[in-house]
């Protein structure tokens, strides 16, 4: 059905090793068998693979094929998680809000600034559909025109309490620059090395490593 169309394949990362290999030969030979038949379909379709997942790790790891890996990363999107993208929660709590409030014919008028803070604040380890399932219940648990926000579901992970932004921004840093120098089998020069494809220099690529007490494992 999807022949000459777009197919969308969700947590990629989830597919056992036994499947992966005929997935990689559908889409390096473009053709397959149904269940049961020895008729061989040809099929042109675009590809999109989603996942949570860091696959760079599950390749070293042996979980996930490296041919695989590489044939699906030809325009890889990196979506931050929603912790790193404060500034979005309020867009998306209105929107929820009124996306929720509208299903239940009830009228809510503000989110209390308490709430929102709180809502800011928050690790949100589940992205957007964790602020979405919250926004419902709490739409639901709203009687008046003021939004009702549990705050105590909201209190921060120990983990977390003493997370700053730059602290989260410096981690990014340090996974991105990890995932290229995995990629490159530690290569830091050279054109196909890891300096190349973040670009920068090597020095500054060797200074950022220093900082952010990165080595190469033994």
């Amino acid at each position: 059905m999807a022949d000459r169309g777009t197919i969308f394949l969700d947590e990629v990362g989830e597919i056992p090793l036994e499947l992966q290999v005929k997935l990689l030969r559908v889409l390096q030979e473009q053709e397959f068998e149904r269940l049961g038949s020895t008729r061989t379909i040809r099929v042109t379709v675009r590809v999109i693979a989603a996942t949570n997942r860091d696959l760079a790790r599950m390749v070293e790891e042996q979980a996930f094929r490296s041919d695989l890996y590489y044939r699906l990363k030809v325009f890889p999107v990196t979506v931050p998680p929603l912790r790193e993208r404060v500034e979005d929660i309020p867009l998306l709590v209105r929107h929820f809000a009124q996306k929720f409030a509208q299903r239940m014919k009830k009228l809510i008028e503000t989110i209390p600034s308490e709430a929102m803070q709180a809502l800011q604040a928050y690790h949100w380890p589940g992205n957007v559909r964790e602020l979405e399932n919250f926004i419902e219940r709490a739409v639901i648990l709203t009687q008046g025109p003021d939004l009702v926000v549990s705050l105590a579901e909201l209190k921060r992970a120990p983990s977390h309490t003493t997370q700053s932004g730059a602290a989260t921004l410096q981690q990014a840093e340090r996974e991105h620059i990890l995932r290229s120098l995995r990629e490159t089998n530690w290569t830091i020069g050279g054109p196909s090395g890891a300096a190349a494809r973040l670009g920068m220099k090597r020095t500054t690529l060797q200074s950022k490593m220093q900082k952010l007490n990165i080595s190469r494992p033994r």
